[in-house]
């Protein structure tokens, strides 16, 4: 069966964290913490911005969230460097595995679709510099709603432009709460746990698949 496949982006196709060797160049071995502060108060003001409906492009919300991690560990960053941090955040890295399945699921009939909090203009520039953006028939931000995931409007809004049903879409994700967002949707999902230690929040609904890679993944969708 043909399948609509939504891949986040954030975490699920492109490392979050590739630029962890870069900060170890500016703050030395903070880094690694630093660079996981960063990331999750990134998403913590894309929450906070939906709640509020005081919607700002996910930049921003990036932008923001390095400030405060500068200000919390006290690192003295100039802002020249902090410009080249939020412009290498534009070309992360993808997972070493990302293009390979993207190129086998692309050559199979399902209907592969990047799908982000991140703007279209962002998540053309990671895909096209992951050399994966061909794999895909289009890109869905929530941006164009302007609001972020896990809000149900992003996923009634994917549907409605992919002209997709629920019941024959999956979204892959790495994120528990795009997860658990999709799965109120009436979507299929696959989480792409990357780290064994990663714990999925307990709130009573499970990912339809777990899988340690998007290698994994192609077995479910054959």
């Amino acid at each position: 069966m043909a399948l609509t496949l939504a891949f986040d982006v954030y975490g699920t196709l492109i490392n979050t964290h590739g630029l962890v060797e870069k900060l170890h160049t500016l703050i030395g071995e903070q880094a690694s913490d630093f660079s996981a502060t960063w990331r999750d108060k990134q998403l913590e003001y894309s929450f906070r911005r939906a709640v509020m409906g005081a919607y700002a492009d996910f930049s921003v919300c990036t932008q923001d969230a390095l400030e405060y991690t500068c200000r919390l560990y006290q690192v003295d960053i100039d802002h020249v460097q902090k410009q080249h941090l939020l412009a290498a955040y534009t070309q992360l890295p993808a997972f070493p595995d990302t293009r390979e399945a993207l190129q086998q699921l692309a050559q199979r009939e399902h209907r592969l679709f990047a799908f982000s909090n991140g703007s279209e203009h962002s998540v053309r520039q990671l895909l096209l510099s992951a050399d994966v953006l061909h794999c895909f028939h289009g890109i869905v931000s929530a941006a164009e709603v302007s609001t972020f995931k896990p809000n149900p409007t992003v996923y009634q809004h994917f549907l409605e432009t992919t002209g997709s049903i629920a019941e024959t879409t999956w979204l892959i994700s790495s994120n528990p709460f795009d997860i658990i967002g999709a799965e109120q949707a009436g979507f299929s999902t696959a989480w792409i746990q990357r780290d064994s230690r990663q714990v999925f929040d307990p709130w009573g609904t499970k990912p339809t698949a777990v899988f340690a890679d998007l290698t994994e993944l192609l077995t479910q969708l054959s």
